[in-house]
């Protein structure tokens, strides 16, 4: 959990001989950090035990501004490639993912994650928190406030003014996080103060990211407090298995599986009530594999925005949570996590610009060539598209999100696991992407 950060040349050759990885050192320039770290680019091997290896290449992001001092920052990219022709980007600024890109069944490899391509993109209004890493509440705090220990707390609203959504105002999301390399696994830590965003307690946080020789991407999340505090941490991923630019035919097509027997009960703004409800017999039965499309148009709303309860057995840990096939490219995406629940959305918030963007009952019989999509836009409409990676048109229901985590408002509900960390204790939370292909 500390916050070191590779800086000097010496420090990471030591590095290199305890890890048996090669290193190759470059500056990309000169300027020095406000956090007295010199800027630098570096590529480094895992060659132990590995007969494919993996590759991590460390530059820069651009600079940030930190929230709170107005320091200027810079962002780290940190970019793995294995041998199986799969690389994943991450930077510094809000633990975030930028880049997954995965071959399909022919070689051909596309981008499917949803992201922009620089940090300006990344700090819009209209940014739905593309791959960002969330804290200290992932999800909802129903009416922005709890009961802890017979105090009530009163956190920041930034949900119709309502409610608390993702971690507040400035969230993880929004900080320039500390970083630290060991071969080809890198770990961000953030600090959040007593306070921040009404919360009790100083947090530490880290998050540990490797990407593995056989396309799996794995996070570990770990936290500490000073005081008895919720926590609920989530990656928030935006995936589209066909390409991130294919836009929403493609995402009707996917096919989707999860381990769950039952949903958290909700309201309009989707605040738990505290009750379940049991799959079987609804749309949100999505234990045996079904085409997503379809699947959506049978909701109240067309669409997914729903907390999974994952079926798991006692005291047992990291477990299947969900698969989603897109049998056209034969992309393939299985999600195993510890946690209890997964947050399953098919991004209906997103724009839309021409207000006809709607799942149909079925889908088109065959599946031909994936369609990429530039819908025919007036000037000056009211929900323009986001603008994302190489110009990219994102709309609604352009990606999924599997937002592996506690239930939502745990913190309110007493009936839901604890999700209340205290001094002594430690968070930890594992979540693995693991990518493959359809064979036929």
């Amino acid at each position: 959990m500390s916050s070191n950060s590779a800086a000097g040349s010496g420090s990471l050759d030591n590095k290199s001989r305890l890890s048996g990885a090669s290193v190759t050192i470059k500056a990309i320039d000169s300027k020095v950090e406000q956090r007295g770290s010199l800027t630098e680019s570096y590529e480094m091997v895992d060659t132990s035990k590995s007969a494919s290896p993996v590759t991590l290449t460390v530059d820069g992001f651009g600079t940030v501004k930190h929230p709170k001092t107005g320091a200027t920052e810079t962002v780290k990219r940190f970019s793995w490639q294995n041998t199986n022709g799969m690389s994943v980007q991450v930077i510094s600024y809000g633990a975030i993912i930028t880049v997954m890109k995965v071959p399909d069944r022919n070689g051909r490899v596309d981008d499917v994650v949803l992201g922009f391509d620089d940090i300006p993109g990344y700090q819009t209004s209209n940014n739905p928190y593309f791959g960002a890493t969330i804290g200290r509440i992932a999800n909802r705090v129903g009416g922005g406030k709890f009961t802890l220990n017979g105090q009530e707390y009163q956190v920041t609203k930034n949900f119709e003014n309502r409610h608390q959504l993702h971690g507040g105002r400035i969230g993880f999301d929004k900080y320039n996080w500390e970083t630290f390399v060991d071969g080809t696994v890198v770990t961000l830590t953030h600090t959040s103060p007593d306070g921040d965003e009404g919360y009790p307690g100083a947090v530490m946080v880290s998050v540990r990211y490797e990407l593995k020789t056989d396309n799996r991407f794995e996070a570990l999340f770990k936290a500490v407090s000073t005081k008895p505090t919720p926590i609920n941490l989530t990656n928030h991923s935006y995936f589209n298995l066909a390409g991130h630019a294919t836009g929403h035919e493609e995402i009707y097509r996917h096919v989707v599986s999860i381990n769950a027997d039952k949903i958290t009960d909700t309201d309009a703004d989707s605040i738990p009530s505290g009750k379940f409800i049991c799959v079987g017999g609804t749309p949100y039965d999505l234990r045996i594999p079904r085409e997503l499309g379809p699947a959506m148009s049978k909701t109240v709303g067309k669409g997914f925005d729903d907390n999974f309860c994952i079926t798991k057995g006692t005291e047992q840990g990291r477990t299947f949570t969900a698969r989603v096939i897109h049998p056209h490219s034969g992309r393939v995406l299985e999600v195993y996590t510890d946690q209890p629940g997964v947050q399953f959305y098919t991004s209906n918030f997103m724009p839309d610009p021409n207000k006809n963007i709607n799942p149909r009952t079925e889908n088109a019989s065959e599946y031909y060539e994936v369609t990429r999509l530039e819908p025919v836009i007036p000037e000056g409409v009211a929900d323009p598209p986001i603008r994302g990676k190489g110009g990219a048109k994102y709309c609604k229901h352009g990606a999924f999100c599997l937002e592996t985590q506690n239930f939502p408002d745990a913190i309110n509900q007493p009936s839901f696991p604890s999700a209340v960390l205290n001094p002594g204790a430690q968070y930890v939370h594992e979540v693995v992407y693991k990518f493959d292909v359809l064979r036929d």
